[in-house]
């Protein structure tokens, strides 16, 4: 048995995350977003560009990590630059990805994972994260308020399609 920790992720783990990334949109998302985003992409196509994003990241700061529980993935992150209009380049990074599988939560993993996230944004020299998060997951708003995070003000709506159903976003941010 391996101890809970978190590490950068390995290619072979990339079907791990994405079925786990699937498995925590079903839950988390309202059931049209979670419909519309899983019909435009297979869980192959997924895996596919996990394991690109793990091998080759289009930047160094690029980082995928992955909370390991036990002998399994339990949970990952995606972050790197932000991307936001209003980001002041080499400072501002992103959380652009991070999930906890439903089953593995309030064991302490999402801490962890959320505590490398800032040492490994830290380390690649940012000095603030940003993260948007649904308007509705109170949840994880507390959490990462809990954790020092805030809201900045930023909102946003999201949609696959001019018809789609759409999601509304706020973003939170912390100095690193």
């Amino acid at each position: 048995m391996l101890a809970d920790s978190v590490r950068l992720a390995l290619p072979g783990e990339a079907a791990a995350i994405a079925a786990l990334q699937r498995r925590a949109w079903t839950r988390s998302l309202p059931p049209d977003v979670a419909k519309a985003v899983l019909s435009t992409v297979d869980l192959a196509s997924m895996t596919d560009s996990w394991e690109a994003a793990i091998r080759r990241p289009p930047m160094a700061q690029f980082r995928v990590l992955v909370a390991v529980g036990s002998d399994r993935v339990v949970g990952f992150a995606a972050l790197g630059p932000s991307d936001d209009p209003d980001a002041e380049a080499g400072a501002d990074a992103l959380v652009a990805e991070f999930e906890v599988d439903p089953v593995a939560q309030r064991q302490g993993h999402g801490s962890r994972l959320l505590n490398a996230v800032v040492d490994t944004l830290r380390a690649d020299g940012f000095t603030r994260a940003t993260w948007w998060v649904r308007s509705y997951d109170d949840v994880l708003r507390q959490f990462l308020v809990g954790a020092g995070w805030d809201a900045d003000g930023a909102h946003t709506e999201v949609a696959l399609g001019d018809d789609g159903p759409r999601l509304k976003l706020l973003r939170l941010h912390t100095a690193i």
